[in-house]
């Protein structure tokens, strides 16, 4: 007992000069943020935005030294695969042989006050903090469908193919909410990223007076938040450093299928109905088919096609969601119509169809091309100039009709009047497609440039093929109708393909690679 009560005297005595725990203990009670705290306390604000206010990125311009250490804080911290990027740096020069110029520009999401991202998303999933302005994506609200991609100016959206959806920055919001720096402001070892409140009026006004980067594009159309601040003034040609980097785009096959299938069902619809008589059983069948088809081919553009019956929610302001609900109305009016041809034996309620035939016929022409008007506004929202509104309502209607009056012949025999008006429809896109060539010559690299150059390189045989089919297709369609509308469909899918692949994409300054 003796030796046993020492051992513990000697234990007691032993612990009590343990100073390490006490001094641990000491500075885990007298610090209650986070250990970094003291290196980025300045770099984020400490109130919260009031009403009409929100959080936005703040660059210093001189500070930024290009060394990526952002885009490895980001990509560590937020758990991103390998080739997703949140932030990434580029490279602007300019200037005069005696005077160059060059800045390197750090750029992630600019959590715009007008985000097309949300706007333009056919399921919800996006939404903007009502108090702090933060645009955040909804990853289990997302389907895949990409569109954002298209919608944002920035490219601020990434797809991950690996998890069917698409991600972006949301200013580490977690971290703001307990009072710490986001994973860039805390990795920049140069101070040149920090959040601060800005009074969304003043973007308002700097995005009207053009106010943003060099090189980035227009801020007039999503009103980015982000400052860019620096002690010099910039020279007013700086560009980025892949400006002249021109290459073709993801050509998004399900979408071109897609496209071409419901142009060429609305299509014959619609020529039968111009020409005042009834679609045939078989036109109807091939229409409905055509129609189902399609939407199965969109399914395919989809991370997450399970989910696809989501894609009606954003009905308020996506072009997307109206065009699924277009082409969804007219396969329901093309069924009936097809059964009121069909001949089928007697059931209930077959009767009050086949009395009805008409007007599933009308109601299938304006469900479809309803859905061909959403189709084409789908692309002129983006604001891109090569996807203009009036270049995009031309493309799609012309192929509407082109397709739509071959495939009528095909089936239907020999019309003068159809054979004219395919001419003249093929006619008239060709010359406006071939218009774009023009650009080659210019001094300027603008977008038609871009468009003409990669159709006329990279994808010089696709665009042999789409002049070469479309011209001849229209020539022998009263020759031979099947041989004409085989080279059609093949044409205006050539023509589909080089509408995605030749668009040149919009984004923040790059550099070279």
């Amino acid at each position: 007992m003796i030796v046993a009560a020492e051992s513990l005297t000697r234990m007691l005595r032993e612990q009590q000069t343990l100073n390490a725990v006490e001094r641990f203990s000491r500075e885990h009670d007298t610090h209650t943020g986070p250990a970094q705290a003291k290196y980025y306390r300045d770099l984020i604000p400490l109130e919260r935005p009031r009403p009409g206010q929100q959080y936005a990125f703040e660059v210093d311009l001189d500070a930024c030294t290009g060394c990526k250490a952002c885009v490895t804080a980001c990509h560590s911290l937020n758990g991103l695969e390998d080739t997703e990027l949140w932030r990434t740096v580029g490279v602007l020069h300019g200037g005069t042989a005696a005077a160059p110029a060059q800045q390197t520009v750090t750029t992630a999401c600019h959590h715009c006050v007008e985000p097309a991202c949300m706007s333009g998303c056919p399921v919800g999933a996006y939404e903007k903090d009502p108090v702090t302005g933060i645009v955040k994506h909804l990853d289990d609200q997302c389907i895949g469908c990409q569109y954002c991609t298209l919608m944002c100016p920035y490219d601020a959206p990434k797809y991950s193919k690996a998890k069917g959806i698409v991600r972006k920055c949301d200013m580490c919001s977690d971290r703001l909410s307990a009072s710490e720096a986001p994973a860039c402001v805390q990795g920049c070892p140069n101070e040149a990223i920090r959040i601060k409140v800005i009074d969304q009026a003043q973007a308002v006004e700097a995005s009207e007076a053009g106010i943003f980067l060099p090189g980035a594009p227009a801020p007039d159309h999503t009103i980015p938040t982000t400052v860019y601040r620096g002690g010099q003034a910039l020279p007013g040609n700086m560009l980025p450093a892949d400006f002249y980097t021109v290459a073709p785009e993801h050509g998004h096959p399900p979408l071109v299928a897609m496209l071409v299938m419901t142009q060429l069902a609305v299509g014959a619809f619609v020529v039968n109905f111009l020409l005042g008589r009834l679609t045939n059983t078989v036109q109807a069948a091939l229409s409905l088919a055509l129609a189902i088809g399609a939407m199965g081919a969109a399914t395919l553009h989809l991370g997450r096609p399970v989910y696809a019956f989501r894609a009606v929610l954003g009905l308020r302001t996506s072009w997307m969601s109206r065009e699924i609900l277009a082409f969804g109305l007219f396969a329901k009016m093309a069924a009936l119509y097809a059964v009121s041809v069909a001949g089928l034996p007697a059931f209930p309620g077959r009767d009050l169809i086949v009395e009805l035939r008409p007007i599933w016929q009308i109601a299938a022409v304006a469900c479809g091309l309803g859905g061909v008007f959403c189709s084409a506004m789908i692309y002129a929202a983006t604001k891109r100039v090569h996807w203009s509104a009036p270049v995009t309502l031309l493309k799609f209607f012309a192929t509407t009709l082109v397709l739509g009056s071959a495939v009528v012949m095909a089936l239907g025999g020999a019309s003068p009047l159809l054979a004219q008006a395919v001419l003249i429809a093929a006619g008239v896109k060709l010359m406006a497609e071939a218009s774009v060539f023009r650009h080659l010559g210019s001094r300027r690299q603008s977008i038609g440039k871009r468009v003409a150059m990669v159709m006329a390189r990279d994808l010089r045989q696709v665009t042999l093929l789409r002049f070469i089919a479309g011209a001849i297709g229209a020539v022998v369609l009263t020759v031979a109708p099947w041989v004409a509308f085989g080279l059609l469909l093949v044409g205006e899918s050539a023509e589909r393909h080089l509408f995605f692949k030749a668009a040149p994409a919009s984004r923040m300054p790059g550099s070279l690679s």
